[in-house]
């Protein structure tokens, strides 16, 4: 596959070092900068030991070694792909059954941006961000129709790992893409049919690898700053002491205000690595500490949008995220065709949660005392007694909810790869098997207070208690849930012939969820789930620049706790706050077969990099999140059965040293399989409020069409100039699974960056996004029109239904890189 390179009639198979993926193995003192090519992949450097090396077994086969000394043979390049989240050898990538997605540092740094998802949403074909919370740097990431998201209670669908560690919180499956230390990641793969990485990987999981001191020496200091009150600024420092060490780190600060009411962002965070090699042997401990605050954590009305574009509703919607992690790797080749390698983590994180809303207290008939969702269900304090009503008649009431998540997660992990000859045949083997737990202390809160025309909740420092009786609908929570997940996966891929590998496994997930109830007994609950998912699939090498692929898979992810105790539509609750005790769900099954094509060529203008697949995957058992109307924010999960994701991605790509060209389209066909009835805002639900789903209808929030161009040019050997073009089809709203509303509009969005060499260790760059200044959303649901009054319109009520995510207008950014 284009500059790939291999010894004759040998396929090579080689270590990529202590974590699954990807790792750089060159001469000490290589640029930060890693030349890549096949889709993006770093590149691995080999040398075959001479011939009169004995070996101790297959003396006839080549065998592949890391970071050879400069004076050992002349070094072959080739490109390598995980097929596994432990610390595992990656594969060629000629033998990968199915589609291959890669972001490498250079794209990463083109972005100009702190925030990874900008990366994967310009790079990967079928990667769609939206903006739910409101804010950039808390994105939800939607591939093929799945999700990682870092809002509580969004089904989780993508597996997220970082050097092999999974980072999906233990409460919700959660991803906090804020927590991640973009600055230190050294490639970024996103890995498909493959169920080796356990749970949450319906469609696919996102493998990030980090820099260390063997990977990088060098320094560097980017600082930026520009519209929105943006000042951000990040620092690297890698270097290999001697030839059996290497230190890391990175560190990085934002300070943005939002071009939003309330919506400031704060970033700061560290990474850091210390490595040890000697010999085939490999040791790393590496840590990273994040404190992070966000603002405007909410969809906007249209109305007040159409007024203001920075509005926002009910506030204050704030976010704060803490995280403190270390991991411990280890790597050793046992024998010259068995390695053996091994990872130990703990994680600490906490989020703190102040989320403005509409209430359902209201004053009673008895207008001295406060009721719940009529004037006569008394709205009751925490000791149980009915609240005296201390405001003035006529003031219009909400709820500043409050929660708080404290986890504890640790993790074992242990991974064995073998390259033996099979009946005289190349092939490689790999077996491993993790545990993770994670202890999780769960509290919430409601304070009743006052809104005034600005939608901000004023507090009052009245706390409901339970409330509802006797169906408790609102009141504090504190739980305790304890989560231990255990995996054991094997996979083998057999070389037929030099051209045809074929690649078969699985893996065996057991996960137990215990819930207790720290205010009584109503959320006590023990659930355990198993399964397991087998994976096949081939490749066959039809030239030497061109290959096929096809695959088979099955991956399942089990309710989160937080669903396993909301799940009852008579007893909602106010999702990512309150929870009552409710009867268990399924667990998500998906099953994916995928097929495509992939190849590379050398061209006069560069190397041509190429590729179409198609996918489907059926979910059974697929949990939605439900609303319950007329309650703002209140909600429960639910099985829906099935659901079926199906579409074709197509990319081609040129690299050469003065241009890089990108271009994608991905079609996305997200569809409910089977009928059902669901709760729901929309102007066309029934006198019961519900909307009737049909099998054929098309999930919410999915755009079908997506197409991405992007293009680099140096001008002259100092001067760079750039800019990338992304266009994304129209989308039903979230409550809209009947089809029945209009969709949210299509939206294409021009950017362009530049960055000129002033000296050899000084760049100056600048970017604008939204050249257009186009006005546009990512993101649109139903909202309850009769909570509040439209202040902007005298107090009128809201007529149109829909409630937005409003992105980013024009912004324009300058910076300046020092390297040493």
């Amino acid at each position: 596959m284009g500059k790939v390179l291999r010894f004759k009639r040998h396929v090579l198979m080689v270590s990529t070092g202590l974590v699954s993926g990807l790792v750089f193995a060159g001469p000490a003192g290589a640029a930060p900068d890693e030349e890549t090519n096949v889709q993006n992949l770093p590149p691995v450097e080999v040398a075959a030991p001479p011939p009169s090396v004995a070996r101790r077994t297959a003396p006839t086969r080549t065998v592949a070694r890391i970071g050879a000394a400069q004076s050992a043979s002349p070094r072959t390049r080739i490109y390598v792909y995980p097929t596994a989240p432990g610390a595992g050898r990656g594969l060629d990538v000629d033998k990968v059954p199915s589609a291959i997605n890669a972001v490498d540092p250079s794209q990463i740094k083109r972005t100009g941006s702190l925030n990874i998802t900008d990366a994967l949403r310009d790079n990967i074909a079928g990667v769609n961000i939206t903006e739910v919370t409101g804010n950039p740097f808390q994105p939800d990431v939607e591939f093929r129709g799945f999700v990682a998201s870092p809002v509580t209670g969004t089904p989780q669908g993508l597996a997220v790992y970082q050097n092999g560690v999974r980072i999906n919180e233990a409460f919700s499956d959660a991803v906090n893409w804020d927590l991640i230390p973009t600055a230190a990641i050294r490639s970024v793969t996103l890995v498909t049919n493959n169920p080796a990485f356990g749970l949450n990987a319906l469609g696919g999981a996102i493998n990030l690898q980090m820099k260390d001191g063997f990977t990088y020496q060098g320094a560097e200091i980017d600082v930026m700053g520009g519209s929105f009150g943006r000042i951000q600024g990040s620092a690297q420092w890698g270097k290999q002491v001697d030839k059996n060490y290497g230190v890391y780190a990175a560190l990085e600060g934002l300070r943005d205000n939002g071009f939003r009411n309330f919506s400031q962002s704060t970033v700061r965070r560290f990474y850091g690595d210390v490595g040890y090699k000697a010999g085939d042997s490999e040791f790393h401990a590496n840590m990273g500490v994040a404190k992070n605050d966000f603002g405007a954590s909410a969809t906007v009305p249209a109305e007040l949008l159409d007024k203001y574009w920075g509005a926002t509703y009910t506030t204050p919607q704030t976010t704060s995220n803490r995280v403190g992690y270390l991991n411990l790797t280890g790597k050793a080749d046992a024998t010259p065709t068995w390695t053996l390698e091994g990872a130990a983590h703990v994680r600490r994180y906490e989020q703190k949660l102040v989320d403005g809303n509409p209430t359902d207290a209201q004053e009673c008939a008895d207008p001295a005392l406060l009721c719940f969702g009529d004037d006569a269900t008394p709205a009751n304090g925490a000791g149980g007694v009915q609240l005296a009503n201390p405001f003035a008649p006529g003031t219009i009431l909400g709820e500043i909810d409050r929660s708080t998540i404290r986890s504890t997660s640790i993790g074992v992990s242990g991974q064995a790869t073998n390259t033996d000859q099979l009946f005289g045949h190349d092939n490689r083997f790999v077996m491993g098997a993790s545990y993770d737990a994670g202890v999780t202390r769960y509290n919430a809160t409601a304070e009743i207070g006052s809104i005034g025309e600005n939608y901000v909740v004023n507090g009052s420092g009245l706390f409901l208690g339970p409330t509802g009786q006797p169906t408790t609908v609102a009141g504090p929570v504190s739980l305790r849930t304890v989560n231990q997940y255990n995996g054991l996966y094997a996979m083998d891929t057999f070389n037929v012939t030099n051209a045809f590998a074929i690649t078969g496994g699985g893996r065996f997930n057991i996960a137990r969820i215990s819930l207790e109830d720290q205010l009584g007994a109503d959320l006590n609950g023990d659930h355990t789930f198993t399964r397991f998912n087998p994976v096949i699939g081939g490749t066959y090498k039809i030239t030497p620049e061109l290959t096929a692929y096809a695959g088979y898979s099955e991956a399942n992810r089990v309710p989160t706790p937080l669903e396993l105790g909301c799940s009852d539509p008579a007893r909602p609750c106010l999702i990512a706050a309150f929870l009552v005790s409710d009867p268990p769900l399924k667990q998500v099954v998906s099953k994916t077969v995928e097929a495509g094509l992939r190849g590379t060529k050398e061209l006069n203008i560069g190397t041509l990099g190429w590729k179409i697949g198609g996918f489907r995957a059926t979910n059974y058992d697929d949990i939605v999140a439900v609303p319950v109307v007329g309650r703002t924010g209140f909600g429960y999960f639910s099985n829906v059965g099935r659901t079926r994701r199906q579409g074709l991605e197509a990319e081609v790509n040129i690299k050469s040293p003065t241009l890089q060209f990108q271009a994608s389209y991905a079609f996305v066909d997200a569809r409910y399989l089977d009928p059902l009835e669901l709760g729901s805002e929309s102007p066309f639900a029934d006198g019961n409020d519900n909307i009737h789903v049909v099998p054929g209808n098309q999930l919410p929030a999915i755009p079908r069409h997506r197409v991405k161009v992007g293009v680099d040019y140096a001008v002259t050997d100092v001067w760079k100039v750039g800019g990338n073009a992304l266009f994304v089809s129209s989308q039903y709203l979230v409550g809209d699974e009947s089809n029945q509303y209009a969709k949210l509009p299509s939206y294409t969005v021009f950017n362009l960056h530049t960055s000129y060499q002033v000296a050899k260790n000084i760049q100056l760059y600048g970017r604008v996004d939204n050249v257009f200044d186009k006005r546009y959303a990512t993101y649109g649901q139903f909202f309850d029109r009769e909570a509040l009054p439209n202040f902007t319109n005298g107090g009128a009520e809201f007529t149109d239904p829909r409630s937005l995510s409003p992105a980013r207008p024009r912004a324009f950014y300058a910076g300046m890189r020092v390297t040493f």
